[in-house]
């Protein structure tokens, strides 16, 4: 589905063929684990952090830990009031690519509070962390996302060690309560808004791909695509517009709801990447989302129609590349500051790393062009 220009609602096709209107002998199946699998209370509205202090009741807490990275330590300070005698204290030391060791330090702290319960409060980050002690604490857990990047809605997370990122799937990791309040996205810089909106869109993107996603998933990332592309050009000429906002964290949510039927190979290329090489996550997203779409066109061709289609664009690659350029996407992996010397090695790790959900064979040349490709960020074809 896709919103019209006067809040009506246009019908998409959802398996189209080249032969027919109708799909004939329609099958599927819904994955048995962690994929599909969504966190069954979301609040969406301006102001709804006004809640927070009931959904941690909820949960029947009394010694509640807030994460944060050190940056929006003003912001769990805000929900740490809200919540009042049931916050055990902040803790503002969450890092990208989620380190091992920054899990295990959170650990411990909370293991000395005796912490039965936490709040995440930012982007990736953020709810990376929580989600990873999780993962081996069982520990329910509140996010509020400021950001776009889709993790609050998944039970996905990619925790790095000895310098690899990889990622770990587990229901403990899927958060009880997401809370979406468009008022915390306002002030987000045009220079972080605008890759993390890239990064959502390629979760839509790589949802469409992954042989795990449902048709509702797949709807979801149909929509998201075009509520992303709609509303980050409106954000990026009005900053501080609520509807605007409110329209581009709702693709975002989508995106990361269409990010639980698992994702194939933009989602994992970026991570192991970013992982690697410490780049910025959601910039790494943006830089290699045109690459990959480009790289699968060929196998996955309902898929690029239809991601074409909602783009209004002849070729899906060509048209999120222009489209990167529209709205000041970081284009290049070299921008980045990635090295040529890191091609190689960067190949290895995702030949390696293979899910067997992609559309396309990871073959080392066909990688190794993909990767090279993006590193000097080219026009697609």
């Amino acid at each position: 589905m896709e919103q019209g220009d006067q809040g009506g609602w246009h019908q998409y096709e959802l398996m189209p063929t080249a032969t027919s209107t109708i799909a004939a002998h329609r099958a599927f199946a819904y994955s048995n684990d962690i994929h599909n699998v969504t966190p069954h209370r979301v609040l969406f509205r301006p102001g709804a952090i006004a809640d927070i202090d009931q959904e941690v009741a909820r949960l029947g807490s009394q010694r509640c830990l807030v994460i944060s990275t050190p940056g929006r330590i003003g912001m769990a300070q805000q929900i740490a009031d809200l919540i009042g005698g049931r916050c055990a204290g902040i803790h503002a030391e969450a890092k990208s690519h989620i380190p091992i060791e920054v899990v295990h330090q959170a650990q411990s702290k909370m293991a000395s509070l005796g912490v039965d319960c936490m709040v995440a409060i930012g982007g990736g980050a953020s709810i990376g962390l929580a989600k990873a002690v999780a993962l081996e604490t069982k520990l329910p857990f509140v996010v509020i996302p400021t950001t776009y990047s889709g993790s609050e809605m998944t039970g996905f997370c990619g925790i790095t060690a000895g310098g690899v990122k990889r990622m770990h799937k587990s229901l403990s990791m899927l958060a009880r309560t997401v809370i979406y309040d468009p008022e915390l996205t306002i002030r987000l810089p045009l220079a972080v808004t605008v890759p993390s909106a890239m990064n959502a869109l390629a979760h839509c993107i790589d949802a469409l791909y992954a042989e795990t996603t449902s048709p509702l998933t797949a709807s979801a990332a149909i929509e998201g695509l075009w509520a992303i592309t709609q509303s980050l050009q409106r954000v990026r000429q009005t900053p501080f517009d609520l509807t605007a906002r409110s329209e581009l964290l709702y693709g975002a949510y989508l995106g990361g709801a269409a990010l639980t039927g698992g994702f194939a190979l933009q989602h994992r290329l970026a991570q192991l990447i970013g992982g690697a090489l410490e780049l910025p996550h959601a910039d790494a997203h943006a830089a290699i989302l045109p690459y990959v779409v480009a790289f699968n066109a060929p196998f996955a061709q309902q898929a690029d129609e239809r991601i074409a289609a909602t783009l209004q664009v002849s070729h899906a690659a060509v048209g999120l590349y222009e489209f990167a350029i529209e709205v000041g996407s970081p284009l290049g992996l070299k921008s980045l500051g990635m090295s040529e010397s890191a091609i190689e090695h960067c190949t290895q790790l995702v030949i390696a790393d293979d899910n067997g959900l992609n559309p396309r064979p990871l073959e080392s040349d066909a990688v190794r062009r993909l990767i090279t490709d993006a590193f000097h960020g080219c026009r697609p074809g």
